[in-house]
């Protein structure tokens, strides 16, 4: 209307603890406007809510914490759907599942399979990249030891050829963000250059990689750890193996996948004493029972059994291996600061800041901030989440009083 100044819609959230990058912040105050977060800090006396306030549209959190917004850079499904569907109705179903349970940033990860259906999905995924639904891609697989496959089809496994990797990355259309290879294979070292060269993440994993191997990919520009102990051989006191290499190099951040099924807190614990959250990212690895019940679900090629949530191959050669988990980030939250012993700071690091700068995106993300995104998650005093907001708006609108 002209004479009139457009306003940008202003949200003010007070009363909760924030957690900061500087630490937690009592009675603190986030405000919103638009999409982007505009201040984040200590808060001040309240003023009237609603409509017309000085402060517009106010929400009093006492009692509740205020979280940046989770980042998952390492999930294959969730909701009964899968990224390897290939589909985008699929690829939404998943990122929204994820988004109820507060990760508001996630990589679409695939699964092994034939080159040319990589290819296609990655081509399928870019789309919903370009249009802000998801991250990027990372490709689990094809590139990974036959020793150390887990749930990917051994038959389609293949060595990591830079030819065949750069396919894939060309397929996703400057959206592939990481790819996971075995550097022992032939081209493995070769794959990892020409990966780092291109500004993609190589991620050493499902790897029978001895310590010095390791050690070389690293030299070689590999930067994470694919889910630190599952698909490598374990810390030997005599074959210190990839896990004694990938976690002593301060280059590399590790993942880790904390649903109490893949890791025993004693072996968590170790990788946060010696890494630190500053190179621990916490991931779902999540398969489409994410969210979901007991039951029979596809896994690219493949068919998975969840019984009590946990997730196994149920036929062929790899029968009862774990296959990914039905995990979501809110889950692994509430665990590490219950169960694991990190502090709220500690929990957030990783799940947040730590992964929002492996893959190149904390000027945006990972923190609550003044300019970056308005990502965040309200949680209760037991952790639960009650609220999630991206981008502004709010996915899991917080009904307290």
């Amino acid at each position: 209307m002209v004479g009139r100044t457009a306003r940008t819609a202003r949200t003010v959230l007070r009363g909760a603890r924030v957690v900061l990058p500087t630490g937690v912040v009592e009675n603190g105050r986030v405000t919103v406007e638009g999409r982007h977060i505009v201040e984040a800090g200590a808060g001040s006396a309240p003023t009237a809510g609603g409509e017309g306030a000085p402060d517009g549209p106010a929400l009093d959190l006492p009692g509740h914490w205020i979280v940046p917004g989770f980042v998952d850079m390492h999930v294959h499904g969730g909701g009964g759907a899968s990224f390897s569907s290939g589909t985008a109705e699929e690829a939404l179903t998943v990122a929204h599942t994820h988004r109820r349970h507060g990760t508001t940033t996630l990589l679409a990860s695939t699964v092994t399979g034939d080159l040319d259906d990589l290819a296609r999905q990655a081509a399928a995924l870019s789309e919903l990249v370009e249009q802000g639904e998801l991250a990027g891609v990372h490709f689990e697989g094809p590139f990974i030891s036959p020793h150390r496959c887990g749930a990917h089809q051994p038959s389609l496994l293949r060595h990591p050829d830079p030819a065949d990797v750069r396919k894939l990355v060309d397929a996703a259309r400057g959206t592939a963000k990481m790819v996971t290879l075995a550097p022992e294979l032939p081209g493995g070292l070769d794959s990892v250059r020409l990966l780092a060269d291109s500004g993609v993440i190589a991620a050493v994993g499902h790897t029978d990689a001895a310590y010095d191997a390791a050690l070389e990919a690293v030299e070689a520009g590999a930067t994470v750890a694919t889910h630190l102990f599952n698909a490598m051989p374990p810390l030997l006191h005599r074959e210190p193996g990839p896990v004694a290499a990938l976690l002593e190099d301060e280059r590399v951040t590790v993942e880790l996948i904390n649903d109490g099924t893949h890791l025993h807190p004693a072996a968590l614990r170790l990788a946060f004493h010696r890494a630190g959250a500053g190179r621990v990212a916490f991931i779902t690895d999540a398969m489409g029972a994410a969210g979901m019940s007991d039951g029979i679900y596809p896994l690219g090629p493949m068919e998975v059994e969840v019984t009590d949530g946990v997730a196994r191959i149920s036929t062929g050669p790899t029968a009862g291996s774990i296959a990914g988990s039905t995990l979501t980030l809110d889950r692994a939250f509430a665990r590490a600061v219950t169960l694991d012993g990190l502090s709220v700071p500690e929990a957030v690091r990783a799940l947040s800041a730590t992964p929002a700068k492996v893959l190149g995106l904390d000027d945006r993300v990972g923190s609550l901030e003044a300019g970056k995104d308005a990502d965040l998650v309200v949680l209760g005093e037991d952790f639960a989440v009650v609220g999630v907001m991206r981008h502004g708006a709010w996915v899991v609108d917080p009904e307290v009083g």
